[in-house]
């Protein structure tokens, strides 16, 4: 397990990427003191100021392996963990499908998957020190809180737990890391409304995970709907 860290770039997961088809090997990090041009999920912009954490990591994939999207799962898990030794009970994270971290409902951190061949590059975000001000949902940073934490000491923690659940997601399989997420989830009857591909929306109580990590929401009618990819809000 290897950590570099670079002043500034444009995103961690393009240089990650680039490393990958250089023959970069799992188990590599990259962490940036300063992020301008990040990505989130469903391409929106992700920019890390100088405090926050910004870092990329690669995995290679196996023939073995679970479902490659299901890596999102590994490091909403991991990263809860990581933050969990750094909140030491003066906050409660908690994660909301598919892997955004938050405390009191607004959004800590992100996590985006890219894949080039069998590299996946799994990239996270995390407002330490400042929060974006984002036009549709909440948001905020641990030093809200009057928590403070050194980006580079999250990196190392964070390292270790995504190395040890990426172990149990090989060796156990999902179910393990399904488990946990569950347990690091707000309960089972929140009411979520979920944003799909296509435009619509879907409200609905959560109503947990289905075998392959796919959210379930329980309509108003008592029907169980399974989603695939979408965005999810808090009601």
């Amino acid at each position: 397990m290897t950590i570099r860290t670079v002043p500034k770039t444009g995103s961690t997961n393009a240089d990650m990427l680039l490393l990958a088809a250089q023959g970069g090997e799992e188990g590599l990090w990259l962490r940036a003191e300063r992020q301008t041009a990040g990505r989130g999920r469903l391409g929106r912009a992700w920019s890390a100021p100088a405090g926050n954490f910004a870092g990329s990591t690669i995995v290679r994939l196996r023939p073995s392996d679970p479902p490659a999207a299901t890596l999102a799962l590994v490091a909403a898990v991991a990263l809860h963990d990581a933050l969990g030794v750094a909140l030491r009970g003066q906050a409660r994270a908690i994660l909301k499908w598919p892997n955004d971290v938050t405390i009191d409902g607004a959004k800590l951190s992100g996590i985006l998957l890219e894949r080039s061949g069998d590299a996946v590059i799994v990239g996270i975000g995390v407002n330490l020190a400042h929060y974006p001000d984002l036009p549709d949902r909440p948001t905020t940073s641990l030093a809200v809180y009057g928590i403070t934490v050194d980006p580079a000491t999250l990196a190392d923690v964070l390292a270790e737990a995504f190395a040890r659940w990426l172990g149990r997601w090989r060796g156990e399989g999902l179910a393990a890391v399904r488990t946990a997420w569950l347990a690091a989830a707000h309960p089972v009857g929140t009411a979520l409304t979920a944003r799909l591909p296509d435009g619509s929306a879907i409200d609905g109580l959560f109503d947990g995970l289905d075998a392959d990590g796919a959210l379930i929401l329980r309509l108003a009618c008592g029907v169980r709907h399974v989603i695939h990819a979408g965005d999810v809000f808090l009601l």
